[in-house]
């Protein structure tokens, strides 16, 4: 997880707190131009992901927390970045997929991806398994990575 700095809730000084924050405003509600509820009472028991440049302004960023209901699974979820074109994004979700297995323990990552981006996550051996669905407008596919090698399996889209 090299240049990514991996935190839960209450080791978050107030500095990082309101720059993850105002980051994932400004890219999920600003910049997509999509009003919702953006403190969704997740944050207090995440893992937060993110690396900063040198005036602490958040480059990259995601949250990781079990999915309620399956064991052994994650959900990665405010996946962002704010440079694109120059692979911070894949060091991003490699760092996701490390901090998954070594502070979970997981065996499968879970995450409901803008349709746009699945190939972000299929590069990283994520797999589609639902139809196209509606959040907040925007349209997302359900993914899933297996971390014990197996291939997750995969719906028709």
């Amino acid at each position: 997880m090299e240049g990514f700095t991996a935190k839960a809730f209450d080791e978050l000084s107030l500095d990082e707190l309101y720059a993850l924050l105002r980051a994932r405003t400004d890219v999920f509600v600003v910049e997509q131009h999509c009003p919702y509820p953006e403190l969704d009472g997740l944050d207090q028991t995440s893992l937060h992901l993110f690396c900063t440049d040198g005036a602490g302004r958040v480059r990259a960023y995601m949250r990781l927390y079990p999915k309620p209901g399956e064991p052994g699974t994650v959900r990665i979820g405010r996946v962002l970045t704010r440079e694109r074109g120059v692979g911070l994004g894949g060091r991003l979700l490699a760092a996701g997929i490390e901090a998954a297995r070594t502070h979970y323990g997981a065996r499968e990552i879970y995450v409901e991806a803008q349709s746009y981006a699945t190939g972000y996550y299929e590069r990283e051996g994520f797999r589609i398994c639902s139809e196209e669905f509606l959040d907040d407008g925007i349209p997302h596919k359900q993914m899933r990575l297996r971390l014990d090698g197996a291939a997750a399996p995969a719906e028709s889209p």
